[in-house]
């Protein structure tokens, strides 16, 4: 079962009339972020596969999951909102079940990213499902 948040995110999505409003309702969740301490930005935290610069930071505390994130393209800020909205605050051992490709679908991003982005977005998946793996 997916998070809350990310139902709710589901909801929003099938409110919204078209792929405009939908790609702007990301880059809001995106902006709504709180910024990476630039400390955070370093090689062991930012994630190979991505055309802009992206970094995760993960995190689990007492088998809970959690992660923040951070890009400098606006899209992909928006994109680890949405992870931010499918992972975080779920027990680790889910972490590992939760089928993003299949999740995502329900957004309709793989329809409407580019494939730079939609290669970016698999490697951020990988690398919290890695990190949730090697925890679990």
């Amino acid at each position: 079962m997916a998070n809350p948040d990310f139902e709710e995110l589901v909801e929003t999505f099938e409110f919204l009339d078209d792929w405009e409003d939908r790609y702007r309702h990301v880059i809001e969740m995106g902006k709504a972020m709180d910024p990476l301490e630039d400390a955070l930005r370093v090689p062991a935290t930012k994630v190979d596969g991505c055309a802009s610069q992206v970094w995760l930071v993960p995190k689990i505390d007492d088998g809970v999951f959690t992660f923040r994130g951070e890009s400098d393209a606006m899209i992909v800020r928006g994109l680890i909102a949405v992870l931010l909205a499918l992972y975080n605050e779920q027990p680790v051992a889910e972490v590992v079940k939760i089928n993003a490709i299949a999740e995502l679908e329900r957004l309709g991003l793989n329809d409407h990213l580019s494939a730079q982005r939609s290669n970016g977005l698999r490697a951020m998946v990988e690398r919290i499902q890695q990190t949730a793996a090697a925890n679990a």
